[in-house]
């Protein structure tokens, strides 16, 4: 598909989940930024969240879901709104159409027939401003390195980048973007989420504050109790504000994987998972991973990070961690504790304190393969034979 289809889902038929997450998770450039199990919650989701589709299931009470989608349909004619239901009664489908709703899929669902109408959906987004891409980083256990990773790799990205790099913070209590950064920021998370329906760009662009990298830093609430206030709806929203305004959105979390956490993984273009070298990060990872699953997350966008790689690494290698948790390996960060421990007590990047360190030509490393460029730096191309080459051609 030509841009990413952001879908919110109305499925009162809990037997019919796994089945519709799954139809829709066959299309690679689906995102479902909401489910939503009770109509009258629908119109709700609808402003909150940002959507080019939506998809209702009309079953098992046709007559009383119907109505509610065509008046959505109605108010928003540039929504997609398409319906699925067991049932082939033609009047049903007519009354469908009459009321606004764009496709009327029969289960089960023709994938072919759905991924046609979704390309339409698709095609229909190429007047829209190009989106930047989102990327969350997410730890497999508290002190993994993931906020170490969220706040270096946008420095990285930015280096390389033709357009704006925001890195936000999801850890709502005690995150540390903004001290590992050294920043001051006036205006926190909170204050963008108070009121998500009315930001515009010049508002998010007055409340982040800038570090001397160029890359743009949102910090989590100055106050713990703020934390509450912050729903998923109004994280995404935002989200989808500052993916329109830059090139890459880096977020260091969610941290806690509830049902907001789902939206934030949903929405995001790739995410990566943070697992060291060590029994109970892996143990944690699994875990996280199995839950993810059964909740019906599509995991094909997350690719799994080794952190401090090295000969101190103990009994575990790369190896052993993709036969446990089932997942590709996408890259390795260098054990580089000196490095990283100088740079995180003067709250600066790598970049700045240590930029021959192989930590930080890890991290480059990992910036380069996101942004798609095969074409390493210089110092990257000094380094090739060194160790950076050795950890990437051993996994």
């Amino acid at each position: 598909m030509a841009k990413g289809v952001r879908i919110i889902v109305l499925n009162t038929d809990e037997a019919f989940t796994a089945d519709l997450r799954a139809v829709l998770h066959g299309f690679a450039n689906v995102k479902i930024v909401a489910e939503v199990d009770e109509p009258a919650l629908l119109q709700q989701a609808v402003k909150q969240y940002p959507v080019d589709c939506l998809v209702v299931n009309l079953d098992p009470t046709p007559e009383m879901i119907l109505p509610i989608a065509g008046e959505i349909a109605r108010a928003d004619p540039e929504l997609a709104v398409f319906s699925v239901s067991e049932s082939t009664d033609g009047q049903l489908i007519i009354k469908a159409m009459r009321l606004g709703l764009r496709e009327y899929f029969p289960r089960p669902i023709d994938a072919a027939a759905l991924g046609e109408a979704l390309e339409r959906v698709a095609n229909q987004r190429k007047n829209v401003g190009q989106e930047g891409k989102l990327i969350s980083i997410i730890g497999s256990s508290g002190g993994v390195g993931a906020t170490f990773l969220a706040t270096n790799l946008a420095v990285e990205l930015a280096q390389i980048a033709s357009g704006s790099v925001t890195v936000v913070d999801l850890d709502y209590r005690y995150g540390q973007v903004a001290t590992f950064l050294d920043v001051d920021p006036e205006h926190t998370l909170a204050d963008l989420c108070a009121s998500p329906e009315q930001l515009e760009i010049d508002v998010i662009e007055k409340a982040i504050a800038q570090h001397s990298s160029g890359v743009k830093v949102l910090a989590r609430p100055n106050m713990v109790s703020q934390a509450q206030t912050i729903t998923g709806a109004s994280c995404v929203g935002l989200l989808a504000k500052l993916v329109q305004c830059n090139e890459y959105v880096v977020t260091d979390g969610p941290i806690r994987f509830d049902t907001n956490a789902q939206a934030v993984l949903e929405f995001s273009d790739v995410s990566l998972l943070v697992v060291q070298m060590m029994v109970p990060s892996v143990r944690n990872a699994l875990r996280l991973l199995e839950a993810l699953r059964e909740d019906g997350c599509n995991l094909e966008r997350m690719k799994m990070v080794c952190n401090r790689l090295g000969r101190d690494s103990g009994h575990l290698n790369v190896k052993d961690v993709k036969d446990t948790l089932k997942m590709d390996h996408f890259a390795s960060i260098a054990d580089d504790w000196a490095a990283v421990s100088q740079a995180l007590n003067l709250g600066e990047s790598l970049m700045e304190n240590s930029p021959k360190s192989k930590a930080r030509i890890s991290i480059a490393e990992i910036a380069q393969s996101l942004h798609g460029s095969d074409e390493p730096t210089d110092e990257q191309d000094a380094h090739k034979k060194g160790l950076l080459g050795r950890i990437f051609a051993g996994s």
